[in-house]
């Protein structure tokens, strides 16, 4: 056998010992292992970074050895990190889980699926659990229940100790989308209180139902849309009793009382109005929106009597979330508050409420019911709305209306109180359903040229000609209003004429703006009626 020179061991051993430092010793100190394979990460790229700053450092082994400690301390750290996320999401899912099975009544559905849920946090080492849960309004009627029953639930898993549950609100905002005055664009529902009658309680209702919600912790403000008798400045005692106007911005500053904000027509220190229709129209126009209301949860509208001009500006320039009807119990009222309710049901506004006013008294224990009864029942009967209230013939209530503290903010515990405290609520709730709601989308689409409908509730959605919708305008500019004779004809209008502007008119109709400077109203009920493309051009692509 052939014996190895003696330099050759010396050169075998060394060329072992290079291996050993180059290739293994990096597994060892990691952990892993180098004939399996591994998952790379930032970590095994990290110690091999630092081993190798080591050796070109010179360092000696002991102290690589107890660097190869630290990092396998780190790498620990880092997976214990990793299972510690882990375990974090798993108990944010059970939170969430636990917080399911409380159900919003209005809505139908539980609170995580409505987005209530906001901010939740885990603390595994202190098993703290904290979140937040932001409710449609901050006038929910039921928000104590969501707080109590949230912190039971959560309360009940095994590993929480302690839970921190923090009530909100959405920020106030338009139901409905679009352009709206500047005034408008941070409220969220405006109420319409309405009778289209005088001498029914209207504008007691009004302001009791206004200082309900306030009581109930929302944001309220009312506007007085009575310019011929406003009522409001009798019926509160604000310190200010003049609207000043805000020089810089040319913006009208509302008056204030009990943190509600005020807006009348009485407050100007005009008094009452001697003008026609249309300056009337202008008036209020004006004075609701180029007010300063800043965010407000609910504007209550005391609407005058009627279903003029007046009533039909209103419904046009604000976007009326839901009406309150007021009426009494005879007959004549309740002829004149179907008329109200059909303006209401054209205009696409829910009637949410019947008040019935002045419907009893108590005496010798009986209860007796001077006006009849039935105009109430009637008009909920005949038009659909669900839920009717009525208000007993009291001394209280009208005195407090001339002394300037309503009747709830007197008699917090009374029983008119009581029955606007359930006003209030429905008025809540129903608001909060009609949010919840989809309304019909209008615009116009340049790549195809063609106006897109969105229907509410539902996933219809058609395309329409601009030649086709301006042909067909019924205003009187197009249409003779004596003999229905057809002004436009079919040739005035060009084929390719696009619309520059489009924007809602309340709830019911848009404005469509065509390059003429003709405004045409086109209600959604016309437009959906009208013949729809089928065959449309799809939007061309550029070639680069």
């Amino acid at each position: 056998m052939e014996v190895l020179p003696p330099l050759l061991p010396s050169v075998f051993f060394f060329l072992m010992r290079i291996f050993v430092r180059s290739c293994l010793f990096p597994f060892l100190v990691s952990g892993t292992s180098p004939f399996k394979p591994r998952r790379f990460s930032s970590a095994p790229t990290r110690l091999a970074t630092q081993f190798s700053t080591t050796r070109r450092l010179g360092h000696s082994p002991a102290s690589r050895r107890r660097l190869g400690s630290d990092l396998i301390l780190t790498r620990a750290a880092s997976v214990e990190a990793g299972a510690s996320v882990e375990s974090v999401d798993v108990a944010k899912q059970q939170v969430l889980t636990a917080l399911s099975q409380i159900m919003d009544p209005d809505f139908g559905t539980d609170i995580v699926s409505c987005g209530f849920v906001k901010d939740l946090l885990i603390n595994e080492a202190l098993e703290e659990v904290s979140f937040r849960l932001e409710l449609t309004t901050p006038a929910c009627p039921i928000k104590d229940m969501f707080e109590q029953r949230a912190n039971e639930v959560v309360g009940a898993l095994p590993w929480v100790k302690k839970v921190t549950v923090t009530m909100s609100a959405q920020p106030a905002k338009p139901v409905f989308a679009g352009e709206l005055p500047k005034g408008l664009q941070r409220i969220s529902n405006i109420i319409a209180v309405s009778s289209c009658k005088g001498g029914v309680g209207k504008s007691t209702v009004a302001v009791n139902l206004a200082y309900t919600l306030a009581g109930m912790g929302a944001r309220v403000g009312i506007f007085d849309a009575d310019v011929y008798g406003p009522s409001l400045p009798t019926m509160v005692s604000p310190e200010n009793r003049l609207l000043e106007m805000n020089p810089e911005t040319r913006t009208i500053l509302p008056t204030e009382f009990l943190g509600v904000k005020l807006i009348s027509f009485g407050f100007a220190g005009q008094g009452r109005a001697i003008m026609r229709g249309p300056m009337v129209s202008g008036v209020i126009d004006q004075l609701l929106t180029t007010a300063e209301w800043g965010e407000l949860d609910y504007l209550v509208i005391d609407m005058p009597p009627g279903t003029g001009d007046i009533q039909l500006t209103l419904c046009q320039v604000a976007p009326l979330t839901a009406a309150v009807i007021v009426t009494t119990p005879q007959k004549l009222a309740f002829i004149d508050v179907a008329k109200g309710v059909r303006m209401f049901s054209k205009l696409k506004v829910p009637c949410v409420a019947v008040v019935e006013n002045m419907c009893y008294f108590d005496a010798d224990d009986k209860r007796y019911y001077p006006f009849g009864r039935g105009s109430g029942s009637q008009v909920v009967q005949q038009f659909g709305i669900p839920h009717l209230f009525d208000l007993p013939i009291r001394p209280t209530l009208s005195a407090s209306g001339d002394s300037g503290t309503p009747e709830v903010v007197a008699d917090p515990q009374g029983e008119v109180a009581r029955t606007f405290q359930d006003l209030g609520v429905c008025v809540v709730q129903q608001c909060a359903k009609i949010r919840q709601q989809v309304s019909t989308a209008v615009s116009y689409d340049r790549s195809i040229r063609a106006i897109r409908v969105k229907v509410p509730d539902s996933d219809d959605e058609f395309l329409l000609h601009p030649a086709t919708v301006r042909r067909n305008d019924r205003s009187a500019q197009s249409v003779d209003e004596w003999t229905g004779e057809q002004k436009l004809q079919y040739g005035d209008v060009p084929e390719d004429i696009e619309p520059e502007d489009i924007r809602p008119m309340g709830n019911y109709a848009v404005s469509i703006t065509w390059p003429d400077g003709f405004s045409q109203i086109a209600p959604y009920d016309q437009l959906e009626t009208m013949e729809r493309l089928i065959d449309v051009p799809q939007p061309t692509v550029a070639k680069v």
